[in-house]
């Protein structure tokens, strides 16, 4: 992603946010198929970040049978690859983008007591880190910022 692009600030949930991200994945030419389509339900019912293999461990047990870990693993670079999912990368967890296929940056405020982690959109802070990186010569391809602290709830 050599630039931003500007996106609407309404966050979807539920069924839009799940019809948003299948309209979005096959836009760009992938499939919607049925397990991409648990694994995006289930990463959009938490509100927390969810590690991959606890998302495994949540499709296994509504299936009644054993889901690799490294399925999920591949299925969430799809979605990270394609903005319907950011990753914390501290915490090697994922978040759904509640505005599914609108390149931007990953800024997130992540809480140390309860793991919440608040994604921001701020045009002029992933200006300014991009311009910083061009500067030295250095081509972003996904920046991410996480400032680590305690949540308004955790203080």
């Amino acid at each position: 992603m050599a630039s931003t692009q500007a996106h609407l600030h309404t966050e979807l949930s539920g069924a839009d946010l799940v019809s948003a991200a299948r309209a979005a994945l096959t836009g760009r030419g992938e499939q919607w198929t049925t397990m991409r389509a648990a694994v995006f339900e289930e990463l959009a019912r938490h509100d927390r970040p969810i590690s991959a293999y606890d998302i495994a461990d949540n499709l296994s047990a509504a299936r009644g049978k054993r889901v690799a870990p490294n399925s999920i693993y591949r299925i969430l670079d799809l979605f990270v690859a394609n903005t319907l999912a950011m990753r914390v990368e501290s915490s090697n967890a994922y978040l759904a983008n509640c505005h599914p296929g609108s390149d931007h940056d990953c800024i997130f405020l992540v809480c140390d007591e309860c793991g919440e982690a608040t994604h921001i959109d701020d045009e002029a802070v992933s200006r300014s880190v991009r311009d910083l990186a061009n500067r030295r010569q250095f081509h972003t391809e996904r920046p991410v910022l996480e400032i680590r602290g305690l949540c308004r709830h955790c203080v």
